[in-house]
């Protein structure tokens, strides 16, 4: 017998993205279905940092659910990012001027315990029908929205106005239904994988961004974790992987066992599972993220971080964002017609406002790192110039000082102030 859930809202997508707009949905007491095709905790490949953007938007969603997440004990407080030019030498950049003083501005924890702590936020809060283990299998328009067919789970179809889809990079709705395409010069495959006993983590819980010759434009991170354990993966744009024939399970193999930056602090560690592959559309092309009757959310809309990776705070920012303009869009449409792109276009107009901005210039670090000699020149330069290391740090937490690196002047100083 099947089971039909009617909603104003379908999210599909239980990550931080999906979770963030549910929460902020229930706040304007708008009826939500949360779907997702996996039961929780389940595992995500990922690469484990909460950025200070994260933590900020957490706070804004609900501040006691900050003061929660780091009391999680598989929490690893994070002061900063040390970045390792082809060179070998380091520069060592903190989040914050008063490094050890109160809260750390960023975390790493693993994306299983944070996807599970959202997930539960949403569950606590109510107000959202959450279906665990139901794919969303067709989306078909009706006169008034969307009808949503599910497999594995007892509701079978959801009627819904809008649908938010927060289903990540391999969307089906992204591709089939708006049409996004993987472009390999704006997609990144990454691959990553938990060690024991990896030496030379920082006691602050800085992360490490090497930036090893073989990889450029790419980059092998190291993500310290309690107990001395690591996050370790490496990323590279598609396009270079298929034009250099990479392997990167591999590679990242190769690299910990072989190469003079790595092999000692590998040598006694142990691999805990399999490394795996994860693939992440990048946001160094922008493409349209609503339509008629939906919006994307993070990896769905193609908002990953081109030059860290990142997309946690992305997908929560956007997740905020489209659950705003659906409420808007709700109250302003008759309940007998569907919602029209032209109620829900100014999604798009918001994130971009709020992200494009640092998204541009991430895209031209990306462009940047595939010149070894220039990351050699600045972390040089860095590691001598205490005022230039400051603006660098302070150009990773601040737009303004990072927009310096689009300025010529800028490069004038690094040559001769």
């Amino acid at each position: 017998m099947s089971r039909v859930l009617t909603a104003d809202v379908c999210i599909i997508g239980a990550g931080p993205g999906g979770c963030a707009a549910a929460l902020q949905l229930a706040r304007h007491g708008v009826s939500t279905v949360l779907v997702d095709k996996a039961v929780f905790p389940r595992n995500k490949t990922c690469g484990d940092a909460l950025s200070g953007k994260v933590m900020r938007t957490l706070e804004r969603l609900d501040p006691e659910l900050t003061v929660e997440l780091r009391k999680i004990t598989a929490l690893e407080p994070s002061w900063g990012v040390t970045f390792t030019a082809p060179s070998g030498r380091s520069l060592r950049v903190p989040f914050s001027r008063e490094t050890g003083m109160g809260e750390a501005p960023g975390a790493i924890l693993p994306r299983w315990a944070f996807d599970q702590f959202m997930l539960q936020a949403v569950k606590r809060e109510g107000q959202t029908h959450v279906l665990e283990g139901a794919q969303a299998k067709e989306f078909r328009r009706t006169l008034i929205g969307w009808t949503i067919s599910l497999a594995g789970a007892v509701t079978t179809e959801i009627h819904a106005r809008l649908v938010l889809d927060a289903s990540g990079a391999n969307s089906h709705f992204a591709r089939q239904i708006a049409g996004l395409p993987m472009e390999p010069r704006h997609h990144c495959a990454g691959v990553r994988a938990y060690f024991s006993g990896v030496t030379g983590l920082d006691p602050q819980g800085f992360i490490e961004l090497i930036f090893l010759k073989e990889l450029l434009p790419g980059y092998l991170w190291i993500f310290p974790l309690p107990n001395g354990r690591a996050n370790v993966g490496l990323g590279l744009r598609s396009d270079m992987v298929r034009k250099r024939r990479t392997d990167l399970k591999k590679l990242l193999g190769e690299l910990i066992a072989e190469h003079p930056q790595l092999r000692q602090r590998f040598a006694n560690a142990k691999a805990e599972g399999p490394i795996q592959g994860m693939g992440l559309p990048l946001a160094s092309k922008r493409w349209p993220i609503s339509g008629e009757g939906y919006l994307l959310i993070g990896d769905a809309a193609h908002l990953i971080d081109p030059f860290t990776g990142e997309g946690i705070s992305h997908a929560m920012i956007s997740g905020v964002h489209a659950a705003n303009v659906a409420v808007e869009a709700l109250l302003a449409s008759s309940k007998e017609a569907p919602v029209s792109h032209a109620a829900l276009r100014n999604y798009d107009t918001r994130v971009w406002k709020r992200l494009g901005k640092e998204l541009a210039i991430s895209t031209r670090l990306q462009q940047l790192a595939d010149h070894p000699w220039l990351f050699n020149f600045v972390v040089n330069k860095a590691a001598r110039n205490p005022e230039l290391a400051d603006t660098i740090s302070c150009m990773f937490n601040d737009l303004d000082m990072r927009e310096k690196l689009k300025s010529p002047a800028f490069y004038v100083r690094l040559l001769f102030g």
